[in-house]
């Protein structure tokens, strides 16, 4: 999944700061960050594109059209690498973010629900859960007057003030409203093929653009960046 954590821009430029605070994260290197970050969507497309050409050469007789093939395949890696993140990520941390194990435990049920009824719509519905609770906490954070954020990352983010913290909630909230109605949009309206690139290459461009984006707000609110 393109999003397994909050990301935070870094003074080298690198958008992968991790998923919480303390030392914990320092065990990870930036290369193991990505892999565990976008490995199993780069695993996710690839297997895809493979499913759908091994049906197209006749190769997978079971499955009903090449894109119920490519979400089977596809998701049935998808789950299988998404498991193997979190448990390097434990094996290197000894500690699994509640981000990480709420996102996996979906992609778990999903891709699961996927491959055995061999329908492509939980797979693509998954994205949209997943928007839709991580807005709802933080915007929940915010009415409460306890930014969600801020529990979770404050040590990652030394020196933000608390309207720092506020903002950068309400700006990550209004994103994942923002993917949830793009992801609505883009499973009722593209093909299969379609939206999978939309998923894997278009959502993860637009966290990334967005997460540098944040610098000047978490600047000018007293980061204090590496």
């Amino acid at each position: 999944m393109a999003w397994r954590g909050f990301v935070t821009p870094k003074r080298d430029g690198s958008a992968f700061r991790g998923y919480s605070s303390g030392n914990m994260t320092a065990q990870l290197s930036t290369g193991a960050r990505m892999a565990i970050n976008l490995g199993p969507l780069i695993l996710f497309f690839a297997a895809s594109k493979a499913g759908k050409a091994l049906f197209e050469r006749g190769l997978l007789p079971g499955l009903k059209d090449a894109e119920v093939s490519s979400a089977v395949v596809g998701t049935g890696v998808f789950v299988v690498a998404s498991v193997a993140a979190a448990l390097w990520h434990w094996a290197k941390t000894r500690h699994l973010p509640p981000a990480m194990i709420f996102t996996t435990i979906i992609v778990v049920l999903f891709g699961g629900l996927t491959v055995w009824l061999q329908d492509k719509a939980f797979i693509q519905l998954k994205p949209t859960i997943i928007y839709g609770v991580f807005a709802a906490l933080l915007l929940g954070g915010l009415a409460t007057g306890r930014p969600t954020l801020q529990i979770v990352m404050e040590d990652a983010l030394p020196g933000l003030t608390p309207t720092g913290w506020k903002l950068l909630t309400r700006n990550w909230a209004l994103l994942f409203i923002a993917l949830l109605f793009a992801n609505e949009a883009a499973r009722r309206l593209l093909s299969y093929d379609d939206w999978l690139s939309f998923k894997v290459w278009g959502v993860t461009a637009v966290i990334f653009v967005f997460t540098m984006a944040q610098t000047p707000l978490l600047t000018k609110h007293g980061l204090k960046l590496d």
